[in-house]
């Protein structure tokens, strides 16, 4: 019988390590800065553009982000978003600015109920958001500032239809299948996108 899941409550930051029913001078906040000041670093990044992403749709971030869920987010009206991120700039020394490409493999899901992977691998979004952060100087980059990046959106069954390589999506590919959109016209983006979609007759 599977053990019964854990519900994650939202911290303050302010939570103390404890020792021998003791607190100690070290906070959670303590530990969030020291693992995760870094948002130019690669997983930092892409957590970082999960919540972009969820303060642009209306997601209720007062709710946990769920690590293992089928997809990222899920918007109030009920879209299934998976956000994908990349940088020209990383925070390691570099020789020339990053090629561009983003992960779209298939993945198979945790199945809750059955406390085990489905055997099948699939998309499980309604909508794919590719997060760019394009700004290509090192000294002024920053990923708190959102002129810095802009998002490309497509639908599941069109990143299906993709012909290529259904691993990964290069940004050339990105652009002649859909065009940027800033912070502002994001969640507007992603509703046409998903309404476009479901509007389309079964093949």
């Amino acid at each position: 019988m599977p053990l019964p899941k854990i519900q994650v409550s939202l911290k303050s930051g302010e939570e103390k390590l404890l020792l021998n029913d003791t607190k100690l001078p070290f906070a959670l906040l303590d530990f969030w800065r020291w693992s995760a000041s870094d948002i130019l670093s690669n997983a930092t990044r892409g957590r970082f553009a999960e919540f972009i992403v969820a303060t642009a749709t209306n997601v209720d971030i007062k709710e946990v982000r769920d690590e293992w869920g089928a997809f990222d987010l899920i918007t109030p009206e009920g879209i299934k978003i998976e956000v994908k991120s990349a940088a020209y700039i990383q925070t390691w020394e570099q020789k020339q600015l990053s090629k561009i490409a983003f992960s779209t493999k298939l993945a198979k899901p945790w199945n809750m109920e059955a406390d085990k992977r489905s055997d099948i691998a699939v998309r499980s979004a309604d909508v794919y958001v590719f997060c760019l952060l394009h700004h290509d100087q090192k000294l002024t980059c920053d990923p708190l500032n959102l002129d810095h990046w802009e998002f490309y959106v497509l639908s599941t069954s069109d990143l299906n239809a993709y012909e290529r390589s259904q691993q990964s999506i290069s940004l050339k590919s990105l652009k002649n299948l859909t065009s940027a959109v800033t912070y502002e016209s994001l969640n507007e983006r992603i509703t046409s996108k998903h309404r476009d979609s479901s509007s389309k007759p079964e093949i």
